[in-house]
């Protein structure tokens, strides 16, 4: 009986499967096959083109006593860790505010969405002028008759990643409002009847209540944030250029940097290599408790 179950299971949606082929196929060959071929060539000395000529973990050892590499780690983390803290609680107030069906909704919603419609590149290049001392926010200040005022983070190697964090949280928060608010609007208003009735205060219910049905949302937006924090390149590039030296430096940029320009593919290949480790320790874990809870449960 079991045996004649599984032919029926295995053409069942048939066409469906059929569909899918040229995507599992886009996948194994150019996602998974690109990635393979990332990790051989990152145990090679490939210089301008690849080759396979091993040496070991030669490309790692070099990677991580690179002192470019350790800022650009730490920059990272400072800006991820920042990054991932603000845009949520930023994105849930604001998703709080506009849940309050509050007048001319759809307008702020737009605004508040709109940077994330801009590119990095667009969104690096408004903010440099913004925080250019000359004709910046400095300058507007000091017009006021500031005159000691002084915001120049993008010229000052000590804060230069707290200027390139601004405008990250400028576009990225707009983004985590509306998946927060999206959240917010599949409660049921019965919850929010029945804690009203119990007396619950309405901040003990978010973080009671509220928060806790919204684990699902909160976990896809911390993926969604934490994927582009690792990808961070194009705010460096349009704002900093990775200076003052090296005081903005982005694993992205030294990855670019050495493949294109120092023509060292092995290195380029091992930073690369780096990155797709942490992008797979965020991502794992995910699917483990966005999958595995379902099968238990």
């Amino acid at each position: 009986m079991a045996s004649q179950q599984r032919p029926g299971r295995l053409f069942r949606n048939m066409s469906a499967k059929v569909a899918s082929i040229p995507m599992i196929l886009t996948a194994l060959v150019v996602f998974i096959g690109g990635t393979a071929w990332t990790v051989l060539y990152s145990f090679t000395d490939s210089k301008l083109l690849p080759r396979l000529r091993f040496v070991g973990f030669d490309q790692y050892e070099r990677l991580w006593s690179a002192n470019r590499w350790l800022v650009s780690i730490e920059n990272l983390a400072i800006y991820g860790v920042l990054s991932l803290i603000f845009q949520l609680v930023i994105g849930f107030m604001l998703a709080v505010l506009l849940d309050q069906k509050i007048r001319f909704e759809n307008t702020f919603r737009t605004i508040f969405l709109y940077p994330f419609a801009l590119s990095f590149i667009v969104t690096g290049l408004v903010w440099q002028w913004i925080l250019n001392p000359d004709f910046g926010i400095q300058s507007v200040v000091r017009g006021l008759g500031f005159e000691s005022f002084t915001f120049d983070p993008l010229y000052n190697a000590d804060i230069v990643i707290y200027g390139i964090l601004i405008a990250g949280l400028w576009q990225g928060t707009g983004l985590v409002m509306c998946l927060m608010l999206a959240g917010l609007r599949g409660i049921d208003e019965d919850i929010w009847k029945a804690a009203r009735v119990d007396g619950i205060p309405a901040w003990k219910t978010y973080i009671q209540i509220i928060i806790p049905m919204m684990r699902p949302v909160f976990i896809t937006t911390l993926v969604i944030i934490t994927s582009g924090i690792v990808k961070l390149y194009d705010l460096v590039v349009a704002q900093t250029g990775g200076g003052p030296g090296l005081a903005s430096e982005v694993p992205a940029k030294y990855v670019y940097d050495f493949m294109f320009q120092a023509q060292n593919l092995g290195q380029g290949f091992a930073a690369s290599t780096m990155m797709l480790l942490t992008v797979a320790i965020i991502v794992v874990p995910w699917a483990y408790l966005e999958f595995g809870g379902k099968k238990r449960g």
